[in-house]
């Protein structure tokens, strides 16, 4: 993957002298037609009136440069990162306010039934874990893996350890961390992401050190080095300023740093730095979870960013290329960021309306299905709404007091028409729905 690097912006303002520099600064404006271009696109444009490319991009970087806010660590040119907060940002972030945080309006299947609410969160703590490691190598299929973590049964190869090893370290996120970043803490999420996974097992939860050839980030495609980290004698104090950055009180910084914005930075910091062995992605996908939960950005829990990411890896190298290349300016990486948390939130969305209106349909389907007795369309209501629901003869007893010769007859005959699946659990029979229920709860199979 190859990104051109800009030219000299100002050595370009030193040379083409006040009066040009002002005319290019007036043709040009703000970046109101283009979406904060890159060089690499920008050559590729005709300028506005009769500037020059160079010009162009001088006026453009001279505009930037003027509403750029400071981040607290510098590239391995000595550039101190900055990020400016365009039109197209400010208008990303207010997306994600209204959408993820505070009291918002989302669907029904999320806000009024905790049960559910918990089968969803489930669901994407399981996505993003797959998704993540497909990201970063995994080869086992979608499939595959949730019947891994579903069942509970032991990663059959490392491609698997990987998927397990990241949903386990999401639920540590989750539930372990806090709301305080620790250099501690880090590693130890680094450590559950990749144990067992390493060809080195002492990298596992530690940082890469001085003697150690330093990992560097390959082109999948072409092979070539497209990113150099830090060195590794750098790594323990980067480290620590990135914690203290991850724990500032957003609301009292000067300059203001917007949340999200925070959280995107700690994801490019954690990256660019690449302090380990392995699972540096992964870590610093997590990390950005963690801000935004611990935030107040409670539906992003229910998002995979890692899901949008794989679908275009290629955009997702090249907005940290976009960002080494223009002198640390991390508005590109910001952009995509905030583009992709716009279509999880969408993809999601849709998914749960979907779910709400497949619920809708497949209850009124039953309502016109006589050869089903009351019990059992509760019951098939209940299981479409929670899927991961089991049922016993006893606990459907219970539920409609009746006989557990009923409550056999009564799930046994669900079983017959291929709307559960029984299984023994010990001791007793276990039934739960079959893999897509809305699917097999048509009218043609329900009148069967």
């Amino acid at each position: 993957m190859h990104v051109s690097s800009p030219p000299e912006y100002l050595k370009t303002f030193r040379e083409i002298g006040a009066e040009r520099v002002v005319r290019a600064i007036a043709t040009t404006g703000a970046d109101s037609k283009l979406e904060y271009p890159h060089w690499d696109k920008l050559r590729h444009l005709e300028p506005p009136g009769d500037l020059s490319r160079e010009e162009w991009w001088m006026a453009l970087k001279l505009s930037r440069a003027a509403g750029s806010i400071r981040l607290p660590f510098d590239d391995t040119s000595g550039n101190c990162f900055t990020y400016s907060s365009p039109s197209s940002v400010q208008r990303l972030l207010h997306f994600v306010d209204q959408h993820t945080s505070g009291e918002i309006a989302m669907a029904e299947a999320v806000t009024t039934d905790a049960q559910a609410r918990r089968h969803y969160l489930v669901n994407s703590v399981m996505e993003e874990a797959i998704r993540s490691s497909q990201l970063e190598g995994a080869t086992t299929s979608r499939r595959a893996a949730k019947d891994m973590l579903r069942s509970g049964r032991a990663p059959r190869d490392r491609s698997e350890l990987m998927i397990l090893n990241n949903y386990r370290a999401l639920e540590f996120m989750r539930d372990g961390m806090g709301d305080q970043l620790t250099p501690e803490l880090v590693m130890t999420l680094q450590r559950i992401l990749t144990e067992g996974t390493l060809d080195d097992p002492t990298a596992a939860g530690r940082l890469q050190t001085p003697d150690e050839e330093r990992v560097v980030v390959l082109d999948g495609t072409t092979g070539e080095t497209i990113h150099v980290p830090p060195p590794a004698s750098d790594l323990p104090s980067r480290l620590d300023a990135m914690c203290v950055f991850a724990n500032a009180p957003s609301d009292d910084a000067d300059p203001f740093i917007h949340p999200v914005v925070r959280a995107i930075v700690l994801h490019f910091w954690l990256a660019y730095d690449h302090p380990f062995l392995d699972g540096n992605g992964r870590t610093a996908r997590a990390l950005f979870y963690w801000y935004m939960r611990t935030r107040g950005y409670w539906l992003v829990e229910y998002l995979s960013i890692s899901k949008i990411f794989r679908e275009a890896p290629a955009k997702y190298s090249r907005a940290f290329l976009l960002t080494e290349t223009d002198a640390g300016d991390l508005t590109y990486f910001l952009l995509h960021h905030l583009h992709v948390i716009r279509r999880a939130i969408d993809g999601l969305q849709r998914y749960l309306d979907r779910k709400v209106r497949e619920v809708r349909e497949v209850e009124r389907f039953m309502r016109d299905a006589g050869d089903l007795n009351h019990r059992q369309l509760a019951l098939l209501s209940d299981a479409v709404r929670h899927p991961d629901n089991v049922y016993t003869h006893v606990s459907h007893a219970s539920s409609h007091s009746v006989t557990g010769e009923t409550a056999r007859a009564d799930l046994n005959g669900l079983v017959e028409r291929g709307l559960l699946v029984r299984a023994k659990q010990g001791r007793q029979h276990v039934y739960t729905a079959v893999a897509d229920l809305p699917s097999a709860l048509q009218p043609s199979a329900i009148s069967t």
